[in-house]
């Protein structure tokens, strides 16, 4: 059971240290967002704050048949992509240029942070939003910031922390990371759904109830 004491992080990566990764942080109902770039940056983010749960909106496993994602043999679908297409959510096949970039280092990180202890999980945060009827972040990042607020506070009973800044003046990849910590949330409560089999899983959130 979900004490009143947790600490969960959400972490939308970009494939390459170069470009801005999103970080929250989900403290005792109180949420705190940053920026972070380097592995070393975001290990050491991870590490201080001790999550209970880290979600990762990053491809970390392989579809059938491949050893490495680099591999021309196998399968380009994992049965969690799979599932995500049977419920109309778009996404990216993992096995494109670009994704590799990204699944490579997702996988590295998750493995890092594994060995120090950390329950760690795949996340999907464009799919999450679609679940709740909420605009991708590069559709609309004003009306995703305003349908986050109202969905942390009313939803979740979530509030900002002092050092964070307005929802509207969240980057992308903030809001994202947001995303991934509220599913990092329900999936600690028991109320995530599983996509997929195995060990090939996505978290994602169940439709909001009326």
């Amino acid at each position: 059971m979900l004490t009143s004491a947790y600490c969960i992080a959400g972490i939308d990566l970009a494939g390459s240290p170069r470009r801005a990764t999103g970080f929250c942080l989900l403290r005792s109902g109180v949420i705190t967002t940053s920026v972070l770039f380097s592995d070393l940056e975001i290990l050491e983010a991870v590490k201080s704050a001790r999550p209970e749960i880290v979600a990762i909106d990053a491809p970390l496993s392989l579809p059938p048949g491949r050893r490495r994602i680099e591999d021309r043999t196998g399968s380009h679908f994992r049965s969690c992509d799979l599932a995500l297409r049977q419920k109309g959510i778009r996404f990216f096949p993992i096995t494109l240029g670009p994704m590799r970039l990204l699944t490579t280092r997702g996988r590295h990180l998750a493995r890092l942070m594994r060995k120090a202890g950390c329950r760690v999980i795949e996340v999907y945060p464009g799919g999450a939003q679609d679940v709740w009827g909420l605009p991708r972040a590069r559709q609309d990042r004003k009306a995703l910031a305003r349908g986050l607020k109202k969905l942390a506070t009313e939803k979740f009973g979530l509030i900002s922390g002092k050092e964070t800044k307005p929802w509207r003046e969240m980057t992308a990849d903030e809001l994202d990371a947001v995303t991934a910590a509220l599913v990092g949330l329900l999936y600690i409560q028991g109320r995530a759904e599983l996509y997929g089999k195995g060990k090939k899983i996505i978290v994602m959130p169940p439709p909001l109830k009326s």
